[in-house]
Parts: C-alpha cells; structure tokens; sequence
C-alpha cells in the first residue's frame, strides 16, 4: 500500500470511509445519456391523439347536407348542434387543463377521446332532431373540449423549457391533420354507403388512439425521472434564479404544475380561481375578444359551412371536402411556422397580421364560390390554410408570459373565448342561410371582425407582465 500523502490527503489506494463521505442528492438522469428524449415521445403521442380527436371537426360541414336530405332538419337545427358543440369545446377547456394537472394527462385524455368515439358510434341510431344535439353537441363537444389546443399548452408548458412555441405549433397542427386524413373520407363515405359509415370512422378514428395514449403518454418528465427538454439540473444554476426563454416570464416547476399543487386543490376551483384573477388583467381580455373572432372565422364559419355554401353555388361536396382539405395540408405548415416565428418576434405583431390577412380573405370569398374550381380559390385556400390556426402559438405565448404557472388554464379560458365565437359564428351564418337563401352578408360580417380583431392585437401591451398589482406587505 502507499504511504498517504503529507497533508492529509488520501492517495489513489487508500479508501475514505463511506461514513464521512457528504451525501449526493439524487439529480434527474443527464439528458445527453439519452438519444431522445421522452418529450418528444409524449408529443408525438399527443400529436396523434390530437388527430384522433380532429375527426369531428371535419364532420359537420360534410354530414349536414345528408341529414338534411334523409330527415328534411333545417340549416339552423344542424347548425344548432354543431354550436352546443362549440360551446361545450370552449368552456371545458380551462376544466380540463385543471383536470390534467391534479389527475394527470394521460387518464383525462383517454377518457376524451372515449367519449369522442361513442358520440360518434351513437350519431348513427339517431332519427329526432334532439338526439344529434345530444350526441354532435353534449357528448362530443364534452370529449373534444377536453382535447382542445389547451392540451398542446399543457404538453409544451410541461415537457419543455425551450422551443415551446414550435411544439405548440406541432401539436396545433395535429388538428388539421386529423381534418386532412378524416376528411375526404368522411366526403366519400356521406356518399356511399352513407353519412352513418363516416361517422363509424369517426369513432374508430379516436378510440385507435387510446391504448397508444395509455401506453406512451407520460404525466410528467418526473415520471420518467428526467428534467423537461432543454432544462438546465438544478446544480447548474447555483444561485437559485431559474432560466428563462426569451420574452418568456418564469416557468413552472418540471412536473408542470401550477401555483396550485394538483393533488391539493379542486380542478373547478383552480380553473375559477384563475379565471378571477387573469380577468383584472386588460391583455386577457384582448386576447379573448381576438380569439373568439379567430373561432368565428375557423370553425364557426368556413369549418361548418363551407361546404354547405360551395354546394350551393353547384360545387360536389366532395370537391369542397377536397378544398378543406387543402387547408388543412397547408394549415400544417403555417401553424409549425407561426410557433418558429413565435419563439423570435413580437407575437402581438404576428396575431395582427395574420388576423388582417384572413379578413382580407373572407372579404373576396363571396366572389370566388362557383360550380368548378378556378386558380383564384387555389390561392385563397392556400392563403386561409397558412392562417388557419396560426393564432395559437402567438396567444400561448402571451399567456405564458403574462400569466406565468397559469398561463395553461388561461389559455384554457382564452379558447372557451375562441369556441364561443365559433358557436355564435355557426349559429348566425345558418340563421343568414334559411333567412337570404345565401351565406354573403356571413363572410362579409367576418371580414369587419377580422380587423377588430387586427387592431386589438396590435393594442397588446408589451409590458402587461410589469403591470401585475404588487403584494402588500404587512
């Protein structure tokens, strides 16, 4: 053995009692060990339970000219359903990001797209007017509420630190996808065998997804015992500040829970609590006005009654089906897009433009409606299509910096917003439809609102963080 060294120290041979050895706390494993990491494994999985869900999204607007047929129901009973849909996809939303964080994400989001895929198997029994607002409305609308773009919010704030505004962008997109896979399906299918076959699919579409969910869909990055994507280890950071993305305020805690701690608190109260709170803040409610004329003029207007309308300027269903279609490939890419551009400018600016870009839009529509398609509607579905839903990353974003830990139930409330306006929006243009015999003064009233909507955002106040009331101390 060798002699210990002079000072004390013990040489390469001589052992240190474990006694005296100081205590490692134990650290999440190191990201570089791994290849992947879980984050993008839970966003896959949640992109395609996000498919799985939009499958319905794409339904109405195909399956309402059929039901009409078959049953002699009103354009406005139809649109009725689809509205008690809507209303019920937006106020669950903020209950759900509540639910998500006290039971997790994995049991609220199968239980979703459960009730997904039984109101649609339920749609093909129906032969009342009131058993498809029981089955397209309360029943599906409560399952796809629960699988609202909140669940992007809440996926991203959790399981990332850095590039949150591409994974928002990622998972929004798995929307139009599932609009772009359901879609001329569900056009041919309305057709032979019937509008009952393409709501099977639908169902079918969204009960596949549940054993992946179960099966891969973690919690939290705890839960696999690591930090979320792009975190730095707490021992990294000695001084106890925690890091932050650019024009983004503090983040949650790595298991993604809120102020609140889930297993503490009513997922009801919280999402009311937050709501009392975020309504005091003036930007909460410039981004809610935007995001209810962003519903009117997404799935309120064009989603529902697109087709509808091409038909009755002699367009075949399936050709509109198709154009749908077109918007949501391209709505893919601008919604990836906006969360890249999200993550480097101002998001206020870019909910102005895109806002006054699809005004613009639905101010020419009126025009282009015919029996073929021509260049001009190309351009516009390619146009609306990159538009789509590109509001969504800008608007997490600013609740996120805003709001901090309850920028996902914020969010939540933003989008009740956003689906209230689509309700409205679905509600009006049938009502315009039975009373004209056309749907014109429809997307002429949702181009003006797409310049309110411009100029509110632009109205955004940068420092809306800073404007917070400050605690009074004892």
């Amino acid at each position: 053995m060798t002699a210990p060294d002079v000072t004390g120290t013990p040489t390469s041979d001589e052992k240190v009692p474990t006694s005296k050895q100081p205590r490692k706390q134990p650290q999440p494993r190191k990201q570089s060990s791994r290849r992947l990491h879980p984050a993008w494994i839970v966003a896959a999985v949640a992109f395609l339970a996000l498919v799985g869900a939009a499958g319905f999204r794409a339904a109405p607007g195909v399956l309402m000219v059929p039901l009409q047929q078959e049953f002699g129901w009103s354009t406005t009973v139809l649109s009725l359903a689809v509205s008690i849909n809507l209303v019920l996809f937006g106020l669950t939303a903020p209950f759900a990001a509540a639910l998500m964080e006290r039971f997790g994400i994995r049991k609220v989001t199968s239980l979703a797209l459960c009730l997904i895929g039984l109101g649609s198997a339920l749609t093909v029994f129906v032969n009342q007017s009131w058993q498809i607002l029981l089955t397209w409305g309360v029943l599906i609308g409560l399952g796809t509420g629960s699988m609202a773009l909140v669940f992007a919010a809440t996926i991203a704030n959790t399981w990332f630190a850095k590039s949150r505004g591409l994974v928002i962008g990622i998972l929004t997109a798995g929307s139009a996808a599932g609009q772009l896979v359901f879609l001329p399906f569900i056009a041919a299918l309305a057709q032979n065998p019937g509008w009952r076959g393409a709501s099977l699919l639908i169902a079918a579409g969204a009960l596949a997804v549940v054993p992946l969910v179960l099966r891969w869909l973690r919690n939290s990055p705890a839960d696999v015992g690591v930090l979320p994507y792009g975190a730095e280890a707490p021992d990294a950071n000695p001084s106890g500040s925690k890091t932050t993305t650019p024009g983004v305020a503090v983040a949650s805690p790595p298991s993604g829970s809120a102020s609140v701690k889930p297993d503490s608190a009513n997922a009801a109260v919280r999402a009311l609590q937050v709501l009392k709170r975020a309504s005091k803040v003036r930007t909460f409610w410039a981004l809610a006005a935007g995001f209810a004329i962003c519903g009117a003029t997404t799935n309120g207007l064009i989603g529902t009654h697109f087709i509808p309308s091409a038909h009755d300027h002699g367009m075949p269903e399936t050709t509109a089906a198709g154009l749908l279609a077109v918007v949501g490939i391209f709505d893919i890419v601008g919604t990836i897009a906006s969360g890249w551009l999200t993550d480097r400018f101002n998001p206020k600016v870019l909910l102005a433009v895109y806002y006054q870009f699809r005004g613009i839009g639905l101010l020419v529509l009126p025009l282009l409606l015919g029996s073929s398609v021509e260049p001009s509607m190309i351009i516009f579905v390619v146009v609306y299509g990159l538009d789509w839903v590109a509001t969504v990353p800008p608007t997490a974003a600013i609740c996120r910096s805003v709001f901090g830990a309850d920028g996902s139930v914020v969010f939540g409330w933003v989008f009740a917003a956003h689906q209230l306006g689509a309700a409205a929006a679905a509600l009006a243009a049938g009502f315009i439809r039975d009373a004209t015999g056309h749907y014109n003064y429809a997307w002429l009233g949702a181009a003006a609102m797409c310049t309110v909507a411009a100029v509110i955002s632009a109205t955004i106040r940068k420092d809306a963080a800073k404007k917070q009331p400050k605690p009074v101390s004892a």
